[in-house]
């Protein structure tokens, strides 16, 4: 039997990344649909039902969020917040109604209690409330996960859900003010050699990096993230939250992250740090453990190979890219 996967959020950073995968792939059980705003408008249940009408998927991978950086979530979380729940709730109603046979949902780690014990782990979610800064985008997230244990209980769907760490890769969104911080940096890096004074000498330039420098984080590759989502799409069979993240080894700071940038773009000028704005938490460290006991033997993609092919992509389609 074909299955017909439908992929919400297709045409983002991670959408994208497993379309690369599948297109690499060519599996001949399955048919993927990758879907995105301008196909449906999520927060409408009309629209939403309209679009499984159209495709009526036996799969669902649910991408689709309001989505920002720490700045774009300080000055928005009602919005993050209702707007999540409704994307939310529509997505899981209708792949209820259309006995969908699995969804896969995305949450992040970003939505775990501010005030924990480190590593962080699945079953950490709901011990307390997530870090002030972007509390209305946390708590939309962590609905998924009641939401689909309240699915499974009364009705016995198998709706899942993944969480990944910080997401990298092509296609990525560099719009500064609403980016993550490697895109953020990329955005910022290419101006800096290639458009802002381009008689300066590159040697007399200054890369800025935003905080300290300090705060640590766990990077996956979209690539590596998109090969694991499609595993859990087709063998995890479990309601509870599973973490998609590198080894807890392979943790950077962002001064670390800079310099691999810096390397990856060959700037041959200075790097400092603006003290004066917010590092936002200090770390998220999360353990994998429960991944690493299903797959034992995944590779990650080295993070400055996966830095060097972003930069890489970043430049060839600098034209289009969202930014």
């Amino acid at each position: 039997m074909t299955k017909t996967v439908l992929v919400t959020g297709g045409t983002g950073l991670v959408g994208k990344a497993i379309e690369t995968v599948i297109k690499d792939e060519k599996p001949t059980d399955e048919k993927w649909v990758f879907v995105g705003s301008k196909d449906a408008d999520l927060t409408d249940l009309q629209s939403t039902r309209a679009m499984f009408e159209k495709h009526r998927p036996t799969h669902v991978i649910h991408l689709a969020a309001m989505v920002g950086g720490l700045f774009h979530n300080m000055n928005n979380n009602l919005d993050f917040l209702r707007k999540n729940i409704q994307i939310n709730d529509n997505v899981l109603l209708l792949s209820h109604e259309f006995k969908v046979r699995k969804v896969v949902s995305c949450l992040s780690t970003c939505i775990f209690p501010d005030k924990t014990s480190y590593p962080i782990d699945e079953t950490m979610i709901h011990n307390g409330p997530p870090h002030d800064s972007n509390f209305g985008y946390s708590y939309a997230k962590r609905l998924i996960d009641i939401t689909n244990r309240a699915y499974n209980q009364q009705h016995g769907d198998m709706f899942t859900s993944v969480v990944p760490c910080n997401v990298f890769g092509p296609y990525d969104n560099f719009t500064p003010g609403v980016s993550h911080v490697i895109p953020g940096m990329i955005h910022r890096l290419h101006e800096i050699m290639y458009l802002k004074d381009p008689e300066k000498p590159q040697e007399e330039k200054v890369f800025t990096v935003f905080g300290t420098g300090k705060p640590l984080r766990q990077f996956i590759y979209s690539i590596d993230l998109a090969k694991l989502f499609i595993w859990v799409l087709r063998s995890y069979e479990s309601v509870d939250p599973i973490v998609l993240s590198v080894d807890e080894e392979a943790e950077v700071s962002i001064a670390q992250l800079a310099e691999s940038l810096v390397k990856a773009f060959d700037f041959k000028g200075k790097i400092e740090f603006d003290t004066s704005k917010a590092d936002g938490q200090y770390k998220k460290t999360a353990s994998n453990a429960k991944l690493r006991k299903l797959l034992p033997d995944f590779k990650f993609t080295d993070l400055d190979r996966a830095i060097k092919e972003s930069v890489q992509w970043y430049v060839e389609n600098y034209d289009h890219a969202r930014k």
